[in-house]
């Protein structure tokens, strides 16, 4: 009799602490958005990467918050690279209750989706968009910490002119926001230093043949074409650029060309060496978490690194020490704090402008040595 109460007191006893543990671990679900599908699903598959790599380390730091023990989740939706889908995404993570989101890779799904995360009022993070206009509605809730444009055409448009002295150029763009905004940005500055647009041609983000622009290009004789786009595209252009006799003119691009995939793409062609791309950050042998996080990284991924990934680990981890310095994982109280942040990433000690910019942001140049990504 004794012996049945004593075990039928220990599993009441162990169902109470069940139930109170239970009460205390709350979870936060972040939601992450890329293209995991479609001709760019490598740069979404390295970008949720990172993002999932960083919930499973926050997952061991058994982290409490307004006296709750915290368990991560993380919420991960394709967008494709399409603004639509990237709106539906944006909404389903709404519909969700995310406390924060990460994303999107692209300037074109991320400009309509700003506008869902405003409504609901929830904060996202980019760490690969990078058009300007992402900070014009003046929404608390859009939050970037890579270079925009502005940053990224302006230093290729400087070493076009000022370091290789090229007088004539021809600019390409993809038709999306960011093809556009980074060509737009380039050919300004090119054009104020002197160097002459020769020509101007547009292309889609779904293009693999650019035989007909080229060869209206290559009548106009430039010493350097830019290119604002993806390596999608980047790469078969760089082949088709050497099949036109066209093998030195020099090849410029924002980061969306900058990936190690490009030297893949280009299919061997001698073109990639003429190559000069920039990326909206600084090198990883440069950021002061980078080559140690690259270890860890491409031990859990091998062979998956792209370009983003250290910036959307450093955009999960921000949002969760925001949500540990506001004891909360409520976006409307969390938001204040999260752009007072002063965050030693892996990237960058990232601290934002009021307007949610990334404060005195890098960029780096590249070009590819003997097939490898070189910083310059």
């Amino acid at each position: 009799m004794h012996l049945k109460l004593k075990l039928t007191l220990t599993a009441a006893l162990a169902a109470v602490a069940a139930t109170s543990f239970a009460q205390d671990t709350q979870v936060i679900k972040l939601g992450h958005v890329g293209p995991v599908s479609g001709p760019q699903a490598h740069y979404g598959r390295d970008n949720e990467n990172g993002a999932r790599m960083a919930v499973e380390e926050l997952n061991t730091q058994n982290i409490v918050i307004n006296g709750k023990k915290i368990k991560w989740e993380l919420q991960a939706e394709d967008d494709a690279a399409d603004p639509k889908q990237g709106t539906a995404a944006a909404q389903k993570l709404c519909d969700a209750k995310v406390a924060g989101v990460i994303g999107h890779l692209n300037s074109g799904t991320t400009l309509p989706a700003s506008k869902v995360y405003n409504d609901c009022g929830i904060p996202h993070v980019t760490g690969s968009s990078t058009n300007p206009l992402l900070m014009k509605p003046g929404y608390n809730t859009s939050f970037r910490i890579i270079s925009n444009d502005n940053a990224l055409g302006s230093a290729l448009a400087l070493y076009a002119t000022d370091t290789l002295k090229l007088k004539k150029i021809a600019v390409i763009d993809d038709r999306t926001a960011y093809g556009q905004g980074v060509a737009s940005v380039f050919k300004k500055a090119a054009a104020d230093k002197g160097a002459e647009i020769v020509a101007e041609q547009f292309t889609t983000d779904k293009a693999t043949d650019f035989m007909a622009i080229l060869t209206a290009i290559k009548a106009k004789a430039p010493d350097g074409i830019f290119f604002g786009g993806m390596d999608p595209q980047g790469g078969p252009m760089l082949r088709q650029l050497e099949q036109l006799g066209m093998s030195n003119v020099k090849f410029f691009g924002g980061d969306g060309i900058c990936t190690a995939e490009l030297a893949r793409l280009s299919g061997g062609a001698k073109t990639l060496g003429n190559v000069v791309c920039a990326e909206g950050g600084s090198s990883l042998a440069k950021m002061p978490g980078g080559e140690a996080w690259k270890k860890r990284y491409d031990a859990k991924f091998p062979g998956q690194f792209q370009i983003y990934s250290p910036y959307t680990y450093d955009a999960t981890m921000l949002l969760a020490d925001a949500m540990k310095r506001a004891n909360s994982w409520d976006p409307k109280v969390y938001i204040p704090v999260l752009l007072k942040s002063n965050y030693s990433g892996v990237t960058a000690t990232i601290a934002f402008e009021p307007n949610g910019e990334l404060k005195n942001p890098a960029s780096t140049l590249y070009n590819y040595k003997d097939g490898k990504r070189t910083p310059l």
